[in-house]
């Protein structure tokens, strides 16, 4: 992104949070009642919620990668996998989707605190799952409603649609796409932890070579925590980062 593309976004932001004091002094001065307070303080921690992570993201300081490149397979033993943090609330790099828009990317940050994590960075890795590329199920956490509401599309994603991450570490070195393609969805209970399994909805089965999963998670339905949303996704390529940009990503490649 182009500095002239960061001062606009960061323009674009500052209006919005300006707009949304200015909305809520005139419901409070107003006497709109606590209804319209409460949708003031939803809307409100959206448009705070996407400046936040769009920070983020931004402070990240991820380059340019140009485009094109060839991509690796999957069926390669040799997949380069980050070491999991060791901090509640590490970013270690960003989700990028395009069925939600092509400006659609959020960091990922360690763990599923609601505080620390889901409320502030936006989605989270559940401890203890795989990391991005590697063998097992990289299973991710997110709001579909408030904060930012990272995975309010959740539902529309489709069989075949693409989930690209890019995980990082500077300190290391270490910069890689990874090319995730959706498989299947459900609804469950949130007791159905089986859904983040090494191999999803097999608990207790070893996950082979081939077994490279992801899964997201979200409250289901809107405004509500009786169910989860889940799609699951596998992995189909990888690159460096320093090699190009995955062909997903590249414009009109939308679904």
């Amino acid at each position: 992104m182009t500095q002239r593309g960061r001062r606009a976004r960061r323009s674009r932001r500052s209006a919005s949070a300006v707009l949304a004091g200015l909305l809520a002094e005139l419901l409070l001065l107003g006497g709109s009642g606590i209804g319209l307070y409460v949708l003031w303080s939803t809307w409100y921690t959206d448009v705070t919620g996407v400046a936040a992570q769009n920070a983020i993201v931004e402070q990240l300081r991820l380059p340019e990668t140009k485009p094109g490149g060839a991509e690796r397979p999957a069926t390669d033993t040799d997949i380069p996998v980050l070491a999991e943090p060791q901090g509640l609330a590490d970013v270690f790099g960003t989700m990028r989707i395009p069925r939600f828009g092509a400006d659609y990317e959020r960091p990922i940050g360690e763990g599923i605190d609601r505080q620390k994590v889901l409320n502030t960075i936006g989605l989270g890795h559940y401890e203890g799952t795989a990391m991005p590329g590697g063998v097992g199920n990289f299973a991710v956490a997110g709001h579909r409603v408030t904060y930012g509401k990272p995975l309010n599309q959740i539902a529309e994603l489709k069989t075949g649609d693409p989930i690209v991450v890019r995980a990082t570490d500077k300190a290391a070195g270490f910069d890689v796409w990874y090319v995730y393609e959706v498989t299947d969805a459900e609804i469950v209970t949130p007791d159905h932890v089986e859904t983040i399994a090494p191999v999803p909805n097999r608990p207790g089965v070893s996950p082979s070579g081939n077994d490279r999963w992801l899964t997201l998670t979200a409250c289901h339905p809107m405004w509500s925590a009786a169910e989860r949303y889940v799609v699951h996704a596998k992995l189909t390529a990888w690159m460096n980062a320093k090699d190009g940009t995955p062909k997903e990503l590249s414009k009109g490649a939308r679904p």
